[in-house]
């Protein structure tokens, strides 16, 4: 039994939030009944987004719903609050937050007061000081991002199909993608494959006709697979006609074409931006220690260093890696360090309840899978390589087994069955971003959500 009342609040619902909320459930189970400990959920999501399945919500191979899971059903025994934490003072044990309803509240954001905190709010998209970037990129991090990119290329599609104006179509036709990690390199061969298929029911519109373009600053791609995989998921897109630009930059996308460091120019209506993630900004709102990149200081028990009753874990935190066996080595901060941390977390903070001694956390790193594709992709998994159709059905494998309920394994599973058996839907839906567009038309108004010009919220 824990020593005294414990008011525990998470603060975030990604992997790391929603896990260590789970493991507290079913190991403060009594204290839960009784009243001894009470968790509480402040998220901006009321669902947790299982990232890895979103390239494949973009090609359609995977309903939206299904790459989600719903917090309130999963955390029956918590309280889970659809907000954000503005900031975090830990000296008095007590969070600033706002929610849906705080504007018009008109009372301004309330205070939280809490005995045990776990900062988990993950991470949000790093972006530069790019012309034109605000204005026309598309980012891909969220499930809305993931559907509203696929809707978005399907358009495209379509305005080359029925334009007359070469200039237009070459635009629509042209599709480029910046950072060549997993977000970009995944999502690339996931829509350029969807794309593919969708152009035999254009009878104007070849793959060929289509330029897809990947930009990264370094000179790899998929350095978690490695390089040897990396070299060889370069030459597979290439195979497929797509332009892969090592060591070059974006410079510009202002007047809907991209500007690259080495002098190319690409008249484009679409960019899509996946060059990596920053901290999020409810780090530096808080009096907790950060390093220099702005991560939570954690130790490997996963407190917070220098302070007591402060727990962290995934992207926020600079978690030590003492299986690496190198001094000041991080883990990654990618979901499998994630999942794992959260597991640990739960423990330990039931332990410190209970006045136990704490785990450590330890894991080798035990490599990587990514998808390129339908029955297309690369893997680096315990020391052994694989390409092509055993790499995409390892990525299909491991994160099956990885996405959180069985009800979600269930429905994923029927829909790869399904997809199998069945055609790719090729529709775009892109009124759904802006569904009262098309009925302030109507009733004489204007569109809030687009232009005039633009009653169906095209992107």
């Amino acid at each position: 039994m824990v020593k005294e009342r414990a008011r525990i609040l998470v603060v975030g619902g990604g992997y790391v939030g929603m896990y260590t909320a789970l493991r507290l459930q079913r190991k403060l189970k009594r204290e839960l009944s009784q009243g001894d400990a009470e968790i509480t959920v402040v998220t901006p999501d009321p669902y947790m987004t299982y990232q890895p399945f979103l390239p494949e919500a973009a090609a359609g191979n995977i309903s939206p719903r299904h790459v989600v899971v719903p917090l309130r059903r999963v955390l029956d025994q918590c309280h889970v609050i659809i907000g954000e934490a503005t900031a975090i003072d830990h000296a008095k044990r007590t969070a600033t937050l706002t929610t849906l309803a705080t504007e018009e509240e008109g009372t301004g954001p309330q205070q939280l007061s809490y005995d045990e905190l776990v900062l988990a709010p993950g991470s949000i998209s790093r972006t530069l000081p790019i012309p034109g970037l605000a204005d026309h990129g598309i980012g891909f991090k969220t499930v809305e991002e993931a559907i509203g990119l696929r809707n978005h290329v399907i358009e495209q599609m379509d305005i080359a199909s029925s334009t007359r104006d070469p200039a237009i179509r070459d635009a629509a036709l042209t599709f480029v993608f910046v950072g060549g990690g997993y977000a970009g390199v995944e999502a690339l061969g996931e829509l350029e494959d969807m794309a593919r298929y969708a152009a035999r029911y254009y009878r104007n519109i070849k793959p060929e006709d289509m330029k897809w373009i990947l930009v990264e600053a370094s000179d790899r791609i998929l350095p978690e697979v490695g390089e040897e995989m990396g070299r060889y998921t370069v030459t597979q897109l290439r195979r497929r006609n797509i332009q892969v630009l090592l060591q070059t930059r974006l410079e510009s996308c202002e007047g809907r074409i991209a500007v690259l460091s080495d002098g190319q120019r690409f008249p484009t209506r679409t960019v899509v931006w996946t060059a990596g993630v920053k901290p999020h900004p409810i780090l530096a709102a808080t009096d907790l220690p950060l390093n220099g990149r702005g991560r939570l200081k954690a130790t490997a028990e996963l407190t917070i260093e220098g302070t007591t009753h402060a727990w962290a874990a995934g992207d926020a935190a600079a978690v030590p890696d003492v299986s690496a066996g190198e001094p000041g080595k991080e883990c990654a901060p990618n979901a499998q360090h994630a999942l794992r941390q959260a597991k640990v977390l739960g423990d330990n903070i039931a332990h410190s309840l209970r006045g136990e001694p704490l785990e450590t956390y330890a894991h080798k790193y035990a490599g990587s899978v990514a998808s390129l594709g339908l029955h297309k992709g690369v893997a680096h998994v315990y020391g052994r390589k694989l390409k092509g159709y055993p790499a995409w059905f390892m990525h299909r494998v491991y994160h099956l087994s990885r996405v959180p309920t069985v009800n979600r394994k269930a429905r994923v599973l029927a829909e790869w069955t399904l997809s199998g058996l069945f055609k790719r839907e090729i529709v775009s839906l892109g009124s759904l971003e802006h569904p009262r567009a098309e009925f302030e038309l109507a009733a004489g108004g204007k569109s809030s959500g687009k232009p005039s010009d633009d009653p169906k919220g095209s992107t």
